[in-house]
């Protein structure tokens, strides 16, 4: 795979010709291509198509801006071994603009985010992480002298795509919890006269914000999305429907204290407080750290951190989510196996019933039987 380098792009030419100058294979691009469209969820037969989009693209443009957050989105998204986000938006796409990986400070670098956005208004990628305040005016982020919500403002009105990017752009994330004191609100609260796509999560995967603008790229289109703004492709399903430990919450076998024998087995977590019923995440499918695990695999409950409002909603993130349904909580096994039985008991009682019914009445018009005897 291609690592990044030092090899200008050249000015007008494609990606596919960037590559090849950086020697970078055909097989190695088409690999990520792959990769991208094993992600997305598309055909295999899609691959040409994503290639062919991704080698004829010049260089798009990407204005990153980092409002009220941590910057754990940034170094999250940034730290991948694999040809994705960190390649991506720093090599394959112009950064134009992100106060934390930028060399310069000061007026030059306010100057470069006028100028890109002036030079490529209506063309750029707009990738947002961090809340944005509301309170006393917005005086709680003020970058250049202006608040988050100006410099959001301005910038996704020359925007041709807005990406929200971690559970701050989603949301408002920890800063919006009760009593949220700084009036924090999500991209999507501010940005309503254009689609957002977020990339949830605290922090968010690296690789679903790759294919999010591969897809982007590829098809001149956000991905499609959920109520809340976030890719289907990704956040289609629960992580309670796609855990490899779910047989044992529906065998009722549940981690009750951490580190006890259950646990040590890799048992149910739902009693320790994992959210993953209510959370919907490709975590156990991607997985992090170029998937080498997860929070679930590494034996820690899911917190719910791609939910809205998860800070108040999910917690305490070590209390038992309440109404649960499922074998494993609602009924023991002997219970389970009783009712089973009397199922069966129940349609054995039917099918004798209508048997006997069936025996008469063939009786009956054979001879076999008076007509009297049917109403015995």
């Amino acid at each position: 795979m291609y690592r990044p380098s030092a090899v200008p792009w050249s000015p007008g030419a494609p990606l596919g010709q960037h590559l090849e100058e950086r020697g970078v294979s055909r097989r190695d691009f088409l690999t990520f291509c792959t990769e991208m469209c094993a992600v997305l969820g598309v055909a295999q037969t899609m691959i040409p198509r994503v290639a062919q989009a991704l080698q004829d693209i010049r260089r798009p443009s990407v204005i990153w801006l980092q409002l009220q957050e941590c910057t754990g989105c940034v170094e999250s998204v940034l730290r991948t071994a694999e040809p994705t986000i960190g390649d991506l938006v720093l090599d394959v796409v112009s950064l134009d603009y992100n106060h934390t990986l930028m060399a310069g400070a000061g007026h030059a670098v306010e100057q470069a985010l006028q100028d890109a956005m002036n030079a490529n208004k209506g063309k750029y990628v707009l990738v947002v992480t961090g809340s944005v305040p509301l309170s006393e005016g917005g005086i709680y982020t003020m970058i250049g002298g202006r608040t988050a919500e100006t410099i959001l403002r301005e910038a996704a009105a020359g925007a041709a795509a807005v990406v929200a990017v971690g559970a701050c752009a989603h949301f408002g994330s920890v800063q919006s919890a009760r009593p949220n004191p700084t009036g924090a609100v999500g991209v999507r609260d501010i940005v309503k006269d254009k689609p957002v796509l977020v990339v949830a999560g605290c922090p968010p995967i690296g690789d679903v914000v790759t294919a999010s603008l591969v897809h982007y790229l590829t098809f001149g289109r956000l991905p499609e999305a959920d109520s809340e703004g976030r890719p289907l492709f990704a956040y289609g399903k629960r992580i309670h429907d796609q855990c490899p430990r779910r047989a044992h919450f529906d065998a009722g076998q549940y981690v009750e204290v951490f580190d006890d024998e259950a646990a040590r087995k890799g048992w149910c977590l739902y009693q320790v407080g994992c959210k993953g019923p209510a959370t919907f995440s490709p975590c156990p499918i991607f997985q992090w750290n170029t998937r080498t695990s997860w929070p679930i695999g590494a034996g820690h409950p899911c917190i719910g951190c791609t939910e809205r409002n998860f800070w108040d909603t999910m917690s305490p993130f070590y209390g038992r989510l309440p109404g649960v349904s499922g074998f494993g909580i609602e009924q023991k096994v002997d219970a389970i196996g009783a009712g089973l039985a009397a199922g069966a008991l129940a349609g054995i009682a039917v099918h004798a019933t209508a048997t006997v019914y069936h025996q008469i009445k063939r009786r009956k018009a054979t001879g076999e039987l008076p007509e009297e005897a049917s109403h015995g």
